[in-house]
């Protein structure tokens, strides 16, 4: 009868001759958190910053409404209201933009900050990595030609 070949040894000794080192996929599943934690700060401020903008130009908005609906003596200072109340929600407007365009400035500026640093923390793991498995691979490699040397 045929003897099937048992390639589980085989699997194993060839695994133990190329060991893989899980330390630089801990580090770079760290390095990866530790950018997703600080980009997610990033982003909790810039939406808590919107939200107060947003909350006083509300506030701004409803003060100038509750002024114009007040009563008036004259037609004429009914007029005016509308014309204060328009004059004042233009400049608000102009001044809760700028606002908003100095969160997005910051968020960008933040951002790019936090990518290229992860770049390099990354790129420096990989290096890191590269150059110890170059290293085991190239013991591995050596001590199996030296173990399947024909003896002399």
């Amino acid at each position: 009868m045929a003897k099937t070949n048992d390639y589980t040894k085989v699997m194993q000794d060839m695994m133990a001759a190329f060991p893989v080192d899980t330390k630089s996929f801990q580090d770079a599943f760290k390095t990866s958190a530790a950018l997703g934690e600080k980009m997610s700060k990033v982003a909790l401020e810039a939406a808590e910053k919107s939200t107060e903008i947003s909350t006083r130009w509300t506030r701004q908005t409803l003060a100038g409404l509750g002024e114009m609906s007040k009563m008036r003596e004259e037609p004429t200072d009914y007029t005016k209201a509308m014309t204060d109340f328009a004059s004042s929600s233009a400049e608000t407007a102009a001044e809760n933009m700028a606002a908003f365009a100095e969160v997005a400035k910051r968020v960008q500026m933040e951002t790019v900050e936090l990518m290229l640093a992860a770049g390099k923390d990354m790129s420096e793991d990989a290096t890191s990595a590269m150059k110890k498995a170059t290293a085991d691979v190239t013991a591995a490699a050596k001590k199996a030609s030296v173990a399947t040397a024909p003896a002399k």
